[in-house]
């Protein structure tokens, strides 16, 4: 069904970050690296950032524009370039919000209480978090069909939203009895989708884990990268020659996804190079590549912070051209709902 549906549309990429500030290397290789690599191709490739979505919960309102302006920096210091992608940022599309709440008479209360991430967020205080952070999903599915955008790069832990989205977008056009919008498929691809902990490699890499060595910021520089890796937990033994070699040792595989990230390699290739050494080997290798790949990101972005004027402008900029996109489809969309709308 996908296929022949969205066969009817324009090749459009979607996708976003929040503005939570402390960005790592899982955001710069699941993400932002890859969001520049997909530039340039068939798809148009539009990119934002979700400050809507990270109001869901409190946000200190003298902190959120900085955060904003940095997750820009960010797109942009990884290779986002905002005259071959539309930047901008969602608050200043006022689409999003419109389609939300035509989402949400689509979508279910059952389908927001089974999403994973609501449940972790929300733990045993369901009854007091905010409808936002209950709903959200439902303006995740308008970011994306806002745009009518037939795919979406995603990591693991966000497949569930997607899968959310592409039941809105069958109900609406079942509902309805159109084609109105795509099918929007996942794209997910590269080694190293979900960066792990330097010190866990059973946990994802964050920002909010209360070791700061378990991670490497976009803003940390040569020295504190390489330290890390240095000091990221491994094991005793030997590289294998092939990742089934890896399969019971989660933190060496996590060092070898990193590398192989890194240095556009596969994970086997990273191997056969490795094979038989260990990690006193392995680290500094891996420490040289990393900062060869994130030193160039960090430069950019405090130059791009040197002037918020700068970013402001960018991210106007791209709300006009990211509103051209979509401010006809949410019209269109309103028509075939039956909503009532004024004419010049």
């Amino acid at each position: 069904m996908s296929e022949t549906t969205n066969t009817r549309f324009t090749p459009r990429i979607f996708s976003g970050i929040q503005p939570s500030g402390g960005l790592t290397l899982g955001n710069y290789l699941g993400a932002l690296k890859r969001f520049a690599a997909l530039q340039g191709g068939e798809a148009e490739t539009i990119y934002c950032i979700v400050d809507l979505h990270a109001i869901t919960v409190w946000q200190d309102p003298q902190i959120l524009p900085q955060r904003t302006r940095e997750a820009a920096a960010a797109f942009m210091a990884a290779g986002v370039d905002p005259a071959r992608s539309i930047l901008f940022n969602q608050s200043q599309v006022s689409a999003h919000a419109e389609m939300a709440w035509l989402f949400n008479t689509v979508a279910r209360v059952g389908w927001m209480y089974r999403m994973t991430q609501f449940k972790d967020k929300a733990g045993k205080n369901t009854e007091n978090v905010s409808l936002g952070l209950l709903a959200y999903p439902a303006l995740m599915a308008a970011d994306i069909l806002t745009y009518q955008a037939t795919a979406v790069p995603v990591g693991e832990d966000q497949k569930q939203h997607l899968e959310l989205t592409r039941d809105i977008a069958a109900k609406f056009n079942h509902d309805y009895g159109v084609e109105h919008f795509p099918i929007t498929e996942p794209l997910i691809e590269g080694v190293a989708t979900r960066v792990m902990s330097l010190r866990d490699g059973s946990k994802k890499m964050s920002k909010s884990d209360p070791s700061d060595a378990s991670r490497i910021n976009l803003t940390d520089d040569a020295d504190a990268i390489a330290q890390k890796i240095r000091k990221a937990r491994t094991d005793a033994e030997p590289l294998p020659g092939a990742m089934e070699g890896l399969k019971d040792r989660p933190e060496a595989r996590n060092l070898v996804n990193i590398y192989a990230a890194l240095s556009d390699e596969t994970p086997d290739q990273v191997l056969t190079r490795f094979e038989g050494q260990g990690f006193g080997a392995f680290k500094p290798a891996l420490a040289e590549i990393a900062v060869a790949a994130l030193e160039p990101i960090t430069r950019r972005m405090s130059e791009y912070m040197a002037d918020p004027a700068e970013i402001d402008r960018i991210l106007g900029e791209g709300s006009v051209r990211a509103a051209e996109v979509a401010t006809p489809i949410l019209e269109k969309t309103k028509e075939i709902m039956g909503l009532l709308q004024s004419r010049p």
